[in-house]
């Protein structure tokens, strides 16, 4: 059984976050299916999310979470090492919505279970209702057999920062600091709850990210570390990307920072796709009331940042861009132990996300 921790932090209990690129039990993914987020019912973003899912299982044991209309559509296209599991769910970003991990020296493990909007509530959140999203870390707790910390007055998504298990956060003003989250809060509350449940000494505010429509600048899309010291940066020199002033901003400020321990950090240049991704005109999305409409012309968030560290292995997207195979070649060259793996993810760009976003990681307990 599972229970909820209440009027306790997993700082307070000896737990915290470890870094992505630590060892790793098992990853999480909902099944996409929202015919008024995805295009053609969700049949071609399907084959992108099984693609990423076989990728991942090459690494590291893969758990779908599927609604009780999609399971046996979701089993018959997953291979049988896939786990599949039916848990109701409104859409399918595991990475926001799920269970945040903590561990101990005792081999414990806990999760963080944040308060969940959809990504600005009744402000600018982008559907309504969110009840069934906002359960599904509890239920993923329940699955796991493992207790959790329920944050009831604090709104937070796991795409919304990396830690580097070392004490350390790094996450955006553009985001923690937006109206439809905690505005109740100051930014020094935030940086304290951030402290307490991820158990961290240092929290590193980048400015902007660069998706202000959907996720109001997830740091996940520009930034992540990649070793003890090492972060990764979005970085383009091209005037005319949409992303060009964010990732310029962010790269200055990450090279002049350091980390809980001290260290300047080494920051890696990661590229942006040559051309920019859109949403067209033709793309059959239905409307519905509560949920924001996809517009023609509307810029997706292609980003090469938003891969997943699993085990030895990195899941990088592809968008079929001149960059596709630079963006690999630079991710090797910060994970020389690991095999990277490049999957299309261009149907999962235009709902809104990639990679990452869709993916949530149990890590391996660690034992003194």
């Amino acid at each position: 059984m599972s229970k909820r921790m209440i009027g306790s932090t997993p700082k307070s209990d000896g737990f915290w976050m470890p870094a992505e690129f630590e060892a790793q039990e098992e990853i999480f993914m909902i099944w996409p299916e929202r015919p008024d987020n995805w295009r053609d019912g969700a049949k071609p973003v399907q084959i992108a999310f099984t693609q990423v899912a076989k990728a991942i299982s090459q690494f590291t044991p893969v758990t779908m979470l599927v609604s009780k209309a999609q399971y046996q559509n979701a089993r018959y296209q997953l291979p049988d090492v896939i786990r599949v599991l039916e848990v109701s769910n409104n859409d399918a970003w595991v990475r926001d919505c799920g269970p945040t991990f903590v561990i101990n020296d005792h081999g414990d493990i806990r999760a963080n279970d944040w308060s969940f909007n959809a990504w600005g509530g009744l402000v600018d959140g982008l559907y309504f209702p969110w009840d069934q999203d906002d359960l599904l870390a509890q239920k993923v707790c329940e699955i796991a057999r493992i207790d959790s910390y329920r944050t009831d007055d604090f709104v937070l998504e796991g795409g919304s920062f990396h830690v580097d298990g070392e004490g350390t956060v790094l996450t955006t003003e553009m985001c923690l600091l937006s109206r439809g989250r905690n505005p109740h809060m100051t930014k020094s509350d935030i940086e304290s709850k951030l402290k307490a449940y991820l158990n961290v000494e240092k929290v590193l505010w980048l400015k902007d990210g660069i998706d202000p429509e959907e996720t109001n600048g997830h740091v996940d899309d520009v930034a992540c570390f990649v070793a003890p010291g090492e972060v990764a940066c979005i970085y383009t020199e091209d005037k005319t990307s949409p992303f060009y002033q964010a990732s310029q901003e962010a790269y200055k400020r990450l090279s002049q920072m350091t980390d809980a321990k001290g260290r300047h950090l080494k920051v890696h240049k990661l590229t942006c796709p040559e051309k920019t991704v859109t949403i067209k005109g033709d793309f059959n999305i239905d409307n519905v009331e509560g949920t924001i409409p996809r517009e023609d012309g509307d810029i997706c968030i292609a980003s090469y940042m938003n891969f997943l560290i699993t085990n030895k292995g990195v899941i990088v997207p592809q968008y079929g861009d001149r960059h596709d195979a630079l963006a690999l070649k630079q991710v090797q060259a910060m994970f020389p132990s690991h095999e990277v793996v490049g999957v299309n993810t261009v149907e999962i760009v235009y709902g809104g996300g990639n990679i990452h976003c869709i993916t949530q990681q149990k890590p391996q307990v660690k034992r003194s």
